[in-house]
């Protein structure tokens, strides 16, 4: 399997050591709670700081990496929502607190001397490019972590979907989604711990248990293009890059046989 030299190195790296990846290109998923740590609102430079590093760790194996980020951490839109917000209003509010969440992430992973190319799908002239597939598709080439922002553009739609659509447009091996929890389980693991986690699911048992896994618009872009679909904890150190070395993390949703 062929991959691009890796952005991120460092003078004790022995590249021919290196174990292989099994992805050569994914698409990570985070919310925006994954950069909030214990605090109510806003982003933990600590939690910010791991994250990175665990972005760090698969690029440095060479594996081309494209992200979504939500912006829950700083608003979520079906909250205001619920307060009586326009909904639109709402959406593009949560829209714009991703890209709050990229400019963050994108100032740390580039102190780590990793390069970013950062794209909005709500143009912010001077702070991200407009979002474009092609130049995209060019950057992830080049070794860049292509940071998407914005969502989609839209209101209505979540970071789930924006995910699924982009892990689809850029030709993702796999969409890699962060949570809170070991994988998908049957039950709340946090309200039932003895709840069964499960190790691999197809999309079609996920839509007849309605499994919270993503937003169904999202499931069904991603069975219908058949695009693996991975939950894992964001908390373990290093499960990232276990996943794309071919360890058995969390929970695999993908076609049935």
């Amino acid at each position: 399997m062929k991959h691009n030299t890796p952005a991120y190195s460092s003078a004790s790296d022995d590249p021919l050591n290196l174990p292989k990846p099994i992805y050569q290109c994914i698409l990570l998923k985070f919310s925006g709670e994954a950069l909030q740590g214990d605090h109510l609102f806003g982003i933990d430079p600590v939690k910010l700081s791991k994250v990175s590093h665990e972005i760090a760790s698969v690029v440095k194996l060479g594996v081309r990496v494209a992200l979504v980020i939500g912006g829950g951490n700083i608003i979520r839109g079906s909250d205001l929502f619920t307060t009586g917000f326009d909904r639109v209003t709402a959406d593009q509010m949560g829209m714009v607190a991703t890209i709050i969440n990229g400019l963050a992430l994108r100032d740390v992973l580039e102190k780590k001397a990793i390069p970013v190319k950062m794209m909005s799908a709500l143009p912010i002239l001077g702070l991200a490019d407009a979002y474009d597939r092609d130049k995209a598709k060019r950057s992830l080439k080049k070794g860049k972590v292509v940071l998407f922002v914005g969502g989609t553009g839209n209101p209505l739609v979540t970071t789930d979907s924006a995910a699924a659509l982009r892990g689809i447009e850029v030709g993702a091996d796999i969409v890699i989604k962060a949570t809170k929890v070991d994988g998908v389980f049957a039950a709340d693991p946090i309200k039932n711990p003895k709840a069964e986690r499960y190790t691999s699911l197809t999309y079609d048992e996920v839509l007849e248990q309605r499994l919270g896994v993503m937003d169904l618009n999202a499931i069904l872009l991603c069975r219908d293009h058949s695009l693996p679909l991975r939950v894992f904890n964001m908390n373990k150190q290093d499960a990232l890059q276990r996943i794309v070395l071919g360890e058995e993390v969390g929970t695999l949703i993908k076609d049935g046989e």
